[in-house]
């Protein structure tokens, strides 16, 4: 019989924010997996390491992390070899994804390539959206405003376009992006509206309103969130 595979939504990086289906799974699974850099540790098993039992056997699906270029179809393929493989023994896998797996998850790539494979599930997870949401202490949006997720490295044009259009915005990615993303808002007068949002859960978060950040840049773990309003609930 076929193992299942798992697809896990870990959060966005509070060990505490896994729900109880992935912790259960995750102890029960013989094989998990996870996103790696080229060198150094998981930022997704660093996530989970609180609740694993030990014992499992572990696959680092190494790539580089942050690049901007997706998806790593190379990378991808030869993962899902391995994990397909473990699955046909009969072995679950569960495999770790930061924040939701269908939410610019990571394993979307791998349910592609293993769900005419093998039995493949996911569950989801706490997203960043949430998270950061949670952290500046305001909401995404209210009534019947429409959200908008804007990734960042959008062409600038279309960046600002997307904004002008939206009621309440979450951009994400923004790492090299945020001066570039600054100046537009700030152009469009809405800079004092935006609240920064850095690591969000971690320890080392950091909140501030995107008026008093300096740099070009800001680390990969960043958001950025604006609303017409100021504030949902005006």
């Amino acid at each position: 019989m076929s193992g299942t595979v798992w697809g896990l939504g870990v959060g966005p990086g509070d060990p505490e924010l896994l729900t109880l289906k992935a912790v259960r799974l995750l102890r029960a699974a013989p094989v998990i997996a996870y996103p790696a850099p080229e060198e150094g540790d998981s930022f997704a098993r660093a996530i989970v390491s609180p609740h694993l039992p030990g014992g499992q056997e572990e696959i680092a699906i190494r790539m580089p992390i942050g690049d901007g270029q997706f998806p790593k179809g190379n990378i991808y393929d030869r993962a899902a070899v391995r994990i397909a493989d473990h699955a046909a023994a009969g072995r679950d896998v569960a495999v770790l994804c930061e924040g939701d797996p269908f939410f610019y998850g990571s394993f979307m790539y791998l349910y592609a390539r293993l769900i005419a494979r093998c039995p493949v599930r996911v569950v989801p997870g706490v997203s960043s959206l949430m998270a950061c949401a949670d952290a500046s202490g305001a909401p995404l949006a209210a009534r019947n405003d429409t959200l908008t997720v804007i990734p960042a490295p959008l062409p600038e044009d279309e960046l600002r376009a997307r904004l002008v259009a939206s009621e309440a915005a979450a951009v994400i990615k923004v790492g090299r992006h945020l001066g570039k993303l600054r100046r537009i808002l700030d152009a469009l007068g809405m800079v004092e509206r935006a609240r920064y949002i850095e690591r969000a859960t971690l320890d080392r978060q950091r909140i501030l309103p995107l008026a008093e950040v300096t740099g070009e840049g800001a680390p990969y773990f960043s958001m950025v969130l604006v609303h017409s309003r100021g504030d949902a609930w005006r």
